[in-house]
C-alpha cells in the first residue's frame, strides 16, 4: 500500500496558505483602477500595465496585512466559535512557521516592486504601517476603527493615481472615503448584529443604531460627492448616478433582508443583482468615456 497522508498533508497545508491570503478579498484592490478609468487612459497599453501592476502590488500588501493580523490575533481566534475553523492558523491548518515564511515572500515582492513602482510602493508602505497600526491597537479605538479601513481604500485610489502619475479630483478621493465608511459601517453594524460586543473589542463602544447612521450619513455623502464629482469633472457620466443611487439600495437590501454586509466581498459575489449593478457603472463608465476616433 501506498501513503497518501504526505501528499495529502502537502496539499492542506497549500490550501490553508491561498485562504490564508484570502484572495477573495483582492476584489477591493479593484479601487486601484478607477484612476485609469476616469482619465480615459483604459486604451493605453503602457497605462494598463503600469495601473494592472499597481493593482497585484496591492493585493500582495492586503495579504500581507491578513497574514499579520491573523498572528497577532491567532489565540483569540482559537476561543471564536466560527474564526477557530475558519481561519487556517487557529484551526491549525497553517504553523506559524509557514505564514512567517509566506510573509517574507510578501514582503520581498513588495521590495522588488519598489525599483519598478517606487512611488506605487511608498502608497502601499503608508497602507502596511497603518495596517499595522491597526492590528496592534487602532482597532480597539471606536470611530478610529473604520476610518482607519475607509482610508485604505483611498490609498488604493491615490496608488493608481501614482501608477499613472496623474492628478485625482478631490471629489474622487472624498466619495472613496464616503463610500468605504458605509462598506466599514455597516460591516460593523453586522458584527453587532450577530456576535453582539462578543466579536471584536470594539464592539462594545457601538450599537446598531449608532452605526446605522454612519452608514447613512456615509451613503448620502457618497452620492453627493460623486454626482459633484460627475458635474464638475466628467459631466457625461451622470448617466451613471441612478445606477450607483441603485447599487446603494441594493446593498442595503442585502443587509437587511439578506443578512449580508459583513464582509463586502461576500455581499457583491452572492447578490447577483448587486454584481450586475456594478457590472453595469463599470460599463457605462467605459461607454460613456471612450475615446472617439
Amino acid at each position: 500500500m501506498h501513503d497518501n497522508s504526505l501528499p495529502r498533508s502537502h496539499l492542506t497545508q497549500v490550501r490553508g496558505l491561498i485562504k490564508l491570503i484570502r484572495p477573495q478579498q483582492w476584489i477591493k484592490n479593484g479601487f486601484v483602477l478607477a484612476p485609469l478609468v476616469f482619465v480615459g487612459a483604459f486604451l493605453d497599453r503602457h497605462a494598463i500595465g503600469q495601473a494592472f501592476l499597481s493593482m497585484l502590488l496591492f493585493c500582495v500588501a492586503s495579504s500581507a496585512t491578513y497574514i499579520v493580523n491573523d498572528i497577532k490575533d491567532i489565540e483569540r481566534d482559537r476561543r471564536h466559535p466560527k474564526k477557530s475553523k475558519s481561519r487556517p492558523l487557529a484551526a491549525g491548518i497553517v504553523s506559524v512557521h509557514s505564514a512567517l515564511m509566506a510573509l517574507a515572500v510578501l514582503y520581498a515582492i513588495l521590495i522588488l516592486g519598489w525599483f519598478i513602482q517606487p512611488a506605487v510602493v511608498q502608497v502601499i508602505l503608508v497602507y502596511i504601517l497603518l495596517n499595522v497600526a491597526y492590528s496592534f491597537a487602532l482597532k480597539h479605538q471606536p470611530v478610529v476603527d473604520i476610518f482607519i479601513i475607509a482610508f485604505g481604500f483611498v490609498l488604493r485610489v491615490y496608488a493608481g493615481a501614482q501608477a499613472l502619475m496623474v492628478p485625482v479630483s478631490s471629489w474622487m478621493f472624498v466619495t472613496t472615503l464616503c463610500l468605504a465608511l458605509y462598506l466599514a459601517a455597516v460591516k460593523r453594524r453586522q458584527e453587532l448584529a450577530r456576535s453582539g460586543s462578543e466579536g471584536r473589542d470594539v464592539l462594545q463602544h457601538y450599537t446598531v443604531a449608532l452605526v446605522d447612521r454612519y452608514a447613512e450619513m456615509a451613503a448620502t455623502g457618497a452620492l453627493v460627492f460623486y454626482s459633484m464629482f460627475v458635474m464638475s469633472a466628467r459631466p457625461e457620466l451622470v448617466v451613471t448616478v441612478p445606477v450607483v443611487l441603485f447599487g446603494l439600495f441594493r446593498y442595503w437590501y442585502v443587509v437587511d433582508k439578506m443578512d449580508g454586509g459583513e464582509s463586502p466581498t461576500d455581499a457583491l459575489l452572492a447578490d447577483t443583482p448587486l454584481l450586475l449593478t456594478v457590472v453595469a457603472w463599470i460599463g457605462a463608465c467605459l461607454w460613456v468615456l471612450w475615446p472617439i476616433g
